[in-house]
């Protein structure tokens, strides 16, 4: 893979590259391995390219295997800009605009592309006004993130932060309260009294879950239910479970 390449962003996978594309976010090229442009969704993928005028190329499946850092990549990668990342104030004033309550998913040291993608699958289905991501301690958004995401990068707004204690204090100042997910928290998420208020959702790294510092800056910590033997959820699906909680408790 080339220096610029490296720079690039890089989506793999027939359901994140077409939602880029059906997005319209900016593509530079789309890669397609010979012999699988006749099924419907790859069809799908040529025709959004073409009128997107991104140019697209038929190569030997070895040319995909240079770019990706698996097989997986169902036949088909594309190169393009990095995403356009938010503000805090860009993501604010673009929520609510919906009619029901802000909602936002935060990670904390989550260090993860896969959970990282997985979360913001779930964030785009219920809805999410964003993803917001620390640049540092926390893992980028990868193209193995994208993959894992299925799309939901093309469609949901990401915020990029330096330092999320201080995100979440701009967050609160334009009244939208943080809670956190901590194993040990001694109430549950869906008999918060915060359940219908615009919430930004903290989640933690497995194992070391939230940073003593952001735990100190969150409105709430709550748990989620617990009825089996193993001790606990991993982050993606402990942050699905929240996401849904708090979406359906949502005044609309």
């Amino acid at each position: 893979m080339t220096a610029e390449k490296n720079r690039q962003r890089l989506v793999y996978g027939v359901h994140p590259v077409r939602e880029v594309l059906r997005a319209n976010q900016a593509l530079t090229e789309v890669l397609i391995v010979n012999g699988r442009s006749d099924d419907a969704v790859m069809e799908e993928i040529v025709l959004l390219a073409n009128t997107a005028r991104v140019p697209v190329r038929y190569v030997a499946p070895q040319e995909l295997e240079r770019h990706t850092t698996d097989t997986v990549h169902q036949g088909v990668v594309a190169f393009g800009p990095p995403i356009n990342a938010l503000s805090v104030t860009a993501a604010l004033a673009r929520a609510g605009k919906h009619g029901r309550p802000a909602l936002f998913v935060a990670l904390d040291q989550v260090t993860d592309p896969q959970n990282v993608g997985s979360i913001a699958r779930s964030a785009e289905v219920f809805g999410a006004d964003g993803i917001i991501l620390p640049t540092r301690r926390s893992s980028p958004v990868t193209a193995v993130a994208e993959k894992a995401a299925a799309g939901a990068f093309a469609h949901l707004p990401l915020i990029l932060v330096g330092n999320l204690v201080q995100a979440l204090g701009e967050l609160g100042a334009a009244g939208v309260w943080s809670l956190g997910l901590a194993g040990e928290a001694p109430g549950e998420l869906a008999d918060h009294p915060l359940l219908g208020e615009p919430v930004v959702l903290v989640v933690g790294a497995e194992g070391r879950g939230l940073s003593p510092l952001v735990q100190k800056r969150v409105d709430g910590l709550v748990r989620l239910p617990m009825f089996g033997q193993v001790g606990s959820l991993n982050a993606a699906v402990a942050a699905a479970v929240g996401l849904y909680t708090l979406r359906q408790h949502a005044r609309f």
